[in-house]
């Protein structure tokens, strides 16, 4: 037996390999994230890009590699369904403005970098802000082995109406500001819009069905900006090639309009009717809470009286957030990482737990739904055989203090080590 180095990558540059032979990672505890189990000592076996064997004890091929990873507990890979890939800390609508595409793209590369040592394998990027299809260059870098990065699913730019959530407002008109995603006003303009994303290499369809938000004395409510029918057109348009449509949609009718149409997720999901709860449940579609990003921006407001308000909204959210618990909607673990920093986004995971969810259920949002939702199921999410090899190892137990999420010491993907 060879006693290990394993490929260990400097994730800095560009030279990835991946080990020919056997390898078996070890240690002391091992979490089954579908039953709940934890096996200790925990053992993987894999070779080339795929799990062969995963449990307490597993063959020992002769040759085969061991890493030994101590005192800590292995995991499948996080999945992140709600990333920002083209966007830091910082002023967004200005970040749009004033860098480039070339070094949004830059930041872009070094974003999907840390998010992978935080121990996110793969994540879906919810929309470039302006950024175009530049995001299909990332994600095609990464599958070709030229940067490190997480498994993605890439959408461009997002849609939007005329003066919409992510239109230009707010600047002096005469300047012309281009929007933050691609207008499209009618049902046609929207098949328009996602064919040509299509085209230009997205994966998925991502559309602003709601905004500006108002909660003012308990009540919430925010505009929508699609009928139902017009979600329809975009939903049929993109299963038309077998691929699915994801809203920004904080509240009703919105929410609504998305669940009848049937959209595979509905993103932050402050607000969902009793019924929009019932269709959500019956028809499989994920909500995604983007707590993170919310605690962030109540953290780091310009004035007390901001900071007032904006946790007064996350408090708000978090009830919600029960109310969809209790009525058994599917949960996916999405952060909204970039106007916070990547890398840190396993704070997501604390804050779903405090706010009502289950340990196991959380991690479960993060690893087996996260692949559901991103069409890898069956693929990713596991450690079993069959599944590719992307595989964390955290300090600690996540089910007794989930706060082990954001200890991540042993990073691998696809049989890679990128961080050991």
């Amino acid at each position: 037996m060879r006693k290990t180095l394993l490929v260990l990558i400097g994730v800095a540059g560009s030279c990835f390999a991946q080990a020919s032979h056997a390898v078996i990672l070890h240690a002391a505890h091992m979490l089954d994230v579908e039953t709940g189990r934890t096996v200790s000592p925990g053992e993987v076996l894999l070779e080339g890009d795929k799990i062969l064997a995963a449990g307490a004890s597993v063959p020992h091929p002769v040759g085969a590699e061991i890493v030994d990873l101590g005192s800590r507990t292995l995991l499948p890979g996080l999945i992140d369904a709600h990333v920002h890939l083209f966007l830091h800390p910082g002023a967004e609508d200005l970040q749009t403005v004033q860098e480039s595409v070339p070094a949004r793209t830059i930041r872009a590369v070094l974003a999907a970098r840390d998010d992978l040592m935080g121990g996110f394998t793969a994540e879906r990027d919810m929309g470039t802000e302006g950024a175009g299809s530049a995001d299909t260059a990332v994600r095609d870098s990464i599958n070709q082995g030229l940067i490190p990065g997480p498994r993605l699913r890439i959408s461009g730019n997002a849609v939007d109406i005329l003066g919409g959530h992510e239109d230009a407002i707010g600047f002096n008109p005469e300047q012309r500001v281009l929007s933050n995603a691609d207008v499209a006003n009618t049902a046609d303009d929207l098949v328009r819009v996602i064919r040509e994303q299509f085209k230009e290499g997205s994966d998925f369809v991502k559309i602003y069905e709601t905004g500006h938000d108002s909660l003012e004395a308990g009540e919430f409510t925010t505009p929508y900006q699609y009928t139902l029918e017009q979600l329809r057109a975009a939903v049929q348009e993109a299963a038309r090639v077998g691929k699915k449509v994801a809203v920004h949609a904080t509240g009703e009718p919105g929410t609504g309009y998305a669940a009848e149409a049937g959209v595979a997720s509905v993103d932050h999901a402050y607000q969902l009717s009793d019924p929009t709860m019932a269709v959500m449940k019956q028809k499989g579609i994920f909500a995604v809470p983007t707590f993170a990003v919310s605690e962030y921006f109540a953290d780091h407001a310009a004035t007390p009286e901001e900071q007032k308000h904006l946790r007064e909204e996350l408090a708000w959210h978090a009830g919600q957030f029960r109310r969809e618990l209790e009525a058994g909607v599917p949960m996916a673990m999405g952060s909204d990482v970039g106007p916070f920093p990547h890398g840190t986004q396993a704070r997501e995971f604390v804050l779903m737990v405090k706010y009502g969810m289950a340990p196991l259920a959380a991690i479960q949002a993060g690893t087996l739904n996260g692949a559901k939702l991103l069409g890898w199921a069956g693929e990713i999410g596991k450690l079993e055989a069959g599944y590719f090899a992307d595989v964390i190892a955290v300090d600690g137990d996540p089910l007794a203090d989930i706060t082990a999420l954001q200890k991540v010491s042993f990073v691998m993907k696809g049989g890679v080590v990128y961080k050991r």
